[in-house]
């Protein structure tokens, strides 16, 4: 009872209230917020210190950078609280602008980054991993035969792809950048894989029928996402029961340099976090690898959705049209 009445005590101010409607909608930097309020980061970040004191929010630290999301609602409390937001309340609407904005601007940096790169995507990937050891442990997770539809999340250059086209029937990539799908399209065709499905496609919003594949990989692109935990919720909807998801992602670290100049928005995922997002989305854990790179450590997670399970739907707050 006393943690409700903390819960309820520190979201009772509009700035906070306001904080707290805004990161029901995704993970924010504390920038983002400042950004997005117009106030002061000092005062923000009193308000931000309030409600994860009282358990409202849940910060992560990465680096120089931290990120505020909502702590878990197991009562259902802060989606009542939520319920009752008038979405046509001048502030509340500007909020909202503001923070499509915010991430509007976060898309059109990392398109721009991955045209620049988009033809030497494959090294840079190389800087920080030996890419032949990761290949082998997404093998040893893949058995030939197994799967018969295989998609790619956010393909890229389609190394994926053409790596698990010989244990798959079927392979479909999809990504978000235009000049990634030339150059994936290129090189699928070189390897002989001419009956590929390229599209492209946003993760949040996958063009695909529940239920629809057997087998999904997202190979490192978390870390490009404001909301990872949609994207495997997403993969999760489109995953047959007995189907595979393979997560190849970093190892929390805190290279700051991958932010400034790679776009990378989150520095790594620690197991824990990737264990809850696995476990909203329905998907029984299996395994995690660790493959330690010259300055970062690579993770290979998987899980499967089982026969007697449906994919749980995205995370939503009641009463919010915004998602």
């Amino acid at each position: 009872m006393q943690r409700h009445v903390d819960r309820l005590k520190a979201i009772a101010e509009p700035t906070r209230l306001r904080i707290v409607n805004l990161c029901a909608h995704g993970e924010l930097a504390v920038s983002e917020l400042t950004q997005i309020l117009g106030q002061s980061q000092p005062r923000v970040s009193r308000h931000l210190k309030v409600l994860a004191d009282a358990g409202v929010l849940y910060p992560m630290r990465e680096g120089n950078w931290t990120f505020y999301r909502l702590e878990r609602d197991p009562y259902g409390l802060l989606a009542a609280i939520l319920a009752m937001v008038n979405h046509d309340d001048t502030e509340i609407a500007s909020d909202r602008e503001r923070l499509e904005l915010v991430r509007d601007r976060r898309m059109a940096e990392a398109e721009a980054y991955f045209t620049v790169h988009a033809g030497s995507w494959d090294e840079i990937r190389a800087l920080h991993v030996d890419a032949t050891r990761v290949e082998r442990q997404l093998l040893n997770l893949i058995p030939k035969g197994k799967y018969q539809t295989h998609l790619d999340i956010g393909t890229g250059t389609g190394r994926i792809l053409t790596l698990l086209a010989p244990r798959v029937g079927q392979s479909i990539g999809i990504d978000n950048s235009r000049a990634m799908l030339t150059i994936a399209r290129d090189q699928t065709a070189r390897a002989g894989l001419n009956g590929a499905s390229l599209r492209f496609a946003d993760m949040y919003s996958l063009p695909l029928p529940d239920e629809s594949v057997d087998l999904v990989s997202i190979h490192l692109v978390l870390h490009f996402a404001d909301a990872p935990e949609r994207a495997v919720a997403e993969a999760a909807r489109v995953l047959r029961p007995g189907g595979r998801l393979v997560i190849v992602d970093f190892a929390p670290h805190d290279n700051e340099d991958l932010r400034h100049r790679h776009a990378h928005r989150r520095l790594g995922f620690s197991e824990d976090e990737v264990r809850q997002w696995l476990g909203a989305s329905s998907l029984e854990w299996r395994r995690a690898e660790a493959l330690p790179g010259k300055a970062l450590t690579v993770m290979v997670w998987s899980a499967d959705k089982t026969a007697d399970t449906a994919a749980a739907p995205v995370a939503r707050i009641a009463g919010s049209p915004w998602i």
